[in-house]
């Protein structure tokens, strides 16, 4: 069977390439960079075909697609920084990936004749309530632009397509890519003290696992709606911090995990986003300089700029305590720091 997979230089995409390869299938890889970018691991997705593919041009999935006439589609790529999707200026950009992007690959899926799999989210739900969630309930009420873009993919699969399969997933983490086990090992090493949110419970899943457990399904016509996560019961993610410290043998005391709760976390992001500045009024162009002062360079990772003391959150540019002299020098650290950030 051949197989065409979305996003494979993410942490799912890139074990589903691998699962694919191990049994046998012809896989495609694709994604936003001009050649493979994902995890250099010496495994098989880093020689499997690939091709460069913006899933927003309706075109370029047209000819992607009709070029590599797979039996099966396996919709991985999608906007999950679900923080930055709120943001007014990534709204469209957000909507255009997770809707309009899978669209373009169910239409062309109908005209193939080939089986689409979607991969999908709990954020389509509400997240209230104490018992789990069921594949075929229709209580959608997304509380963000992310599970509500992912929801709308999900429309536009049933209704452009039959042989579809939609998998909702949760908490995902794996060898590659960036997840929460590994934003806490990096942030253990920085913090003695973490805070992290206790009042959000769900199943941590392993995506080798999951990779497993798609390519079963892709290899079947089961078509439908289906929810997939480890086993194991729930845990909050201030018990999977507690864990991850404890398996990674972290001696008492020296990290430290207190719990935060999700409403603390949602008024601090409100308050970041909702910040303005306002301008009283300008000295004209022969007095205009740089800012001066700023937050302290030393409370970010220099790599990343992601702040040491709160975790996704990211400074650049004169937001910073860095001023250079004039001649272009602080337009360069803004642009380079932006870069970093953007792709931390």
């Amino acid at each position: 069977m051949k197989v065409y997979v979305t996003g494979v230089c993410g942490q799912l995409g890139h074990d589903v390439m691998n699962e694919l390869a191990r049994r046998g299938h012809a896989g495609i890889g694709s994604d936003l960079a001009s050649t493979y970018s994902g995890a250099q691991d010496g495994s098989a997705v880093c020689a499997m075909p690939y091709e460069r593919l913006d899933i927003t041009d309706a075109e370029a999935v047209r000819e992607s697609l009709l070029r590599a006439q797979p039996d099966a589609v396996i919709h991985c790529a999608a906007w999950t920084a679900v923080d930055a999707a709120e943001e007014t200026e990534n709204r469209d950009k957000v909507r255009a990936i997770n809707a309009g992007g899978t669209r373009h690959i169910a239409q062309i899926c109908r005209e193939l004749g080939c089986k689409l799999m979607y991969i999908s989210t709990d954020y389509v739900f509400d997240g209230q309530g104490e018992d789990p969630w069921q594949p075929d309930c229709k209580d959608f009420a997304p509380l963000n632009v992310y599970g509500q873009t992912k929801l709308e993919g999900e429309l536009a699969v049933r209704e452009l397509l039959e042989k579809y399969f939609i998998v909702r997933i949760a908490w995902v983490f794996g060898l590659s890519g960036k997840n929460f086990i590994r934003t806490m090992l990096r942030l253990g090493q920085i913090h003695s003290t973490l805070r992290v949110v206790s009042d959000q419970v769900g199943t941590p899943t392993y995506t080798l696992d999951l990779a497993r457990l798609l390519v079963d399904m892709i290899e079947t016509d089961k078509y439908g709606t289906y929810h997939a996560t480890n086993e194991g019961g729930y845990i909050s993610w201030y018990d999977f911090a507690c864990e991850i410290f404890r398996q990674a043998g972290s001696p008492q005391g020296e990290t430290r995990v207190s719990e935060w709760s999700a409403g603390e976390v949602r008024a601090l992001s409100r308050a970041i986003r909702d910040f303005r500045l306002v301008l009283s009024g300008v000295r004209g162009f022969e007095a205009a300089q740089v800012t001066a002062g700023g937050i302290s360079a030393s409370e970010f990772d220099p790599a990343t700029m992601e702040s040491r003391l709160i975790p996704g959150l990211y400074a650049t540019g004169e937001l910073l305590d860095a001023d250079g002299d004039c001649g272009g020098y602080n337009l360069l650290f803004a642009f380079a720091t932006g870069l970093l950030a953007g792709q931390g």
